[in-house]
């Protein structure tokens, strides 16, 4: 490890690009799902020792997008392929172009997020020491600019460090305290702590050990809480509603124009009214049908007669809540990703408009230019789509309030309206088939469990392909069909907690730790060249 730490340190030019390249990718597999958590720990404490060995430029300029810049970008980039890699299998849904352009448009996205960890260990790099504060410094900036790129240009915060130390039910906990930000920060912070051991520096062991030894038991400590919180807190059930979930494993949703919309609606009311026993019930059991987003693959006027049909087929006072585009009857322009809430007479009582589109996934930035060369947005519709009015409570007569969330709109930590206190379950539609294969519907997936940990809500999540599910407001999974399991499954919600730390002060310890960290950085700055 003493030659890691040299040569870490010693390496320039693209020796040392090519290091931090490997080292970010090794951190990258302690994301969702893998959650290997030791590879922060190897890969971090390299991002360090590059720092240590960072030429400084006499500039401000120079210091700020010199060596430091370029050793945060290439870690960074490193980083980001391996945890967006998934975002490939999308390309493969159109073919033609659109797969020899996949490896380009994926390093291109990594390298433009990089641009955030690179300015975050440029600014750390103004104010490094030789003191062990050091990794305090890295922690601080670093962690500033993952809130950066979670906020900034509509945002983008998938795979966020904090997310390494979620791996499961006990350490998910946490983020009921200081959310996915928080435990970015931490994260950061803890796996840095081996490059204090090395090189010796004519330090003990006991010196140079200790951190890293304090970093294992904060990790024990973790845990140990979590199990806690998970055997001390009651979850009571629900009794006013009940919903019936649908994964229809929906194809079309890729190409409309291979979708005969009378034939969909066939499918889906023939599962939905799937009774799984002899004494199931069936629809006349439940309260709510779900159908998850993009199980519509049309507007309604195509088919005028599916309000009819899904009229006759529901029995009374049961509500659908669909996935479905929405036109924009009175301007014309584009529709809408939306779910629609259709009652028993076959009327749309309330809908919700998704707010957070994607890019290039659901709306195409410089379309003109884009066009040039046969690419689009992903998601089919006329003209792109439009965004909701924000995020938002649904509330249908006879059901608790809840805030509806469609497709990544789950994965903006402490964004999901001004509302959430008042929701009683989080309700996610989601259409992951597009990356049907790879890491990424359970990536997703496991972001939106953590929001549920943070709020202290139930999750209710309805996907097209899988992953389908409910958990309680602690993000125990309670109820699951098996991915690309064409299946239904009947949920009853678990009343909401009182409340969380997080859902009560959101950002406030992530920000006092920033505070705090700049402060230290700035003190052992002025140290170390006094």
């Amino acid at each position: 490890m003493t030659w890691l730490a040299e040569t870490a340190m010693l390496a320039h030019g693209w020796r040392r690009l090519l290091m931090l390249l490997v080292a970010g990718a090794i951190a990258a597999l302690s994301i969702a799902p893998l959650f290997v958590v030791p590879a922060l720990f190897v890969g971090f404490p390299v991002l360090v020792w590059a720092l240590d060995g960072a030429e400084r430029r006499t500039s401000f300029l120079g210091r700020l997008f010199g060596p430091a810049f370029r050793i945060g970008f290439a870690f960074g980039l490193g980083y980001f392929i391996v945890a967006f890699h998934w975002l490939g299998a999308a390309f493969f849904v159109d073919g033609g172009i659109m797969i020899a352009i996949m490896p380009f448009a994926i390093v291109a996205l990594a390298a433009l997020i990089a641009l955030f960890w690179g300015l975050g260990t440029a600014l750390a790099h103004l104010f490094w020491s030789h003191s062990g504060w050091r990794i305090l410094t890295l922690t601080t900036f670093l962690s500033a600019a993952e809130w950066a790129r979670g906020h900034f240009f509509s945002g983008f915060p998938f795979d966020l460090l904090g997310y390494a130390l979620t791996g499961n039910d006990e350490m998910m906990q946490a983020a009921s305290l200081v959310g996915v930000y928080g435990l970015t920060f931490l994260a950061i912070l803890l796996a840095s702590t081996p490059a204090l051991i090395w090189p010796a520096d004519g330090r003990s062991w006991s010196r140079r050990l200790a951190p890293f030894f304090l970093a294992v038991l904060v990790i024990a400590a973790q845990i140990g809480w979590g199990n806690y919180r998970l055997n001390s807190t009651q979850v009571a059930e629900r009794t006013d509603i009940k919903l019936r979930l649908i994964q229809p494993v929906v194809y079309e949703h890729s190409d409309w124009s291979r979708a005969v919309p009378a034939d969909v609606i066939t499918r889906l009311l023939d599962l939905s009214a799937t009774r799984t026993s002899p004494s199931d019930p069936g629809l006349e059991g439940v309260t709510h049908l779900v159908w998850p987003e993009s199980s519509l693959p049309f507007f309604m006027s195509q088919y005028p007669e599916a309000l009819a049909r899904i009229a006759r087929a529901l029995p009374p006072d049961v509500t659908l809540l669909t996935g479905a585009p929405r036109e924009d009857y009175e301007n014309g322009g584009p529709g809408y990703n939306s779910i629609l809430a259709i009652n028993s007479d076959g009327e749309i009582v309330a809908s919700y408009d998704k707010s957070h589109l994607v890019p290039f996934g659901e709306y195409l930035p410089y379309a003109d230019f884009f066009s040039q060369f046969g690419i689009r947005q992903f998601v089919p519709g006329a003209n792109g789509w439009a965004a909701g009015d924000g995020r938002r409570l649904m509330s249908l007569p006879g059901t608790p309030d809840f805030l509806a969330v469609i497709c990544y709109e789950a994965i903006f930590s402490g964004d999901l309206g001004a509302d959430i206190g008042k929701a009683q379950f989080i309700f996610n539609i989601t259409n992951d088939a597009w990356f049907d294969g790879s890491i990424g519907p359970a990536q997703h997936a496991h972001h939106a469990r953590v929001r549920a940990v943070e709020e202290g809500l139930p999750l209710v999540r309805a996907a097209n392909s899988g992953l389908t599910f409910l958990t309680d407001p602690l993000g125990r999974v309670t109820a699951s069909l098996a991915p690309q399991q064409v299946g239904l499954l009947d949920v009853v919600p678990s009343q909401r907690l009182a409340g969380t730390p997080f859902s009560q002060v959101r950002y406030g310890p992530f920000l006092i730790a920033l505070l705090a960290g700049l402060a230290i950085a700035w003190l052992s700055s002025r140290r170390g060249r006094a």
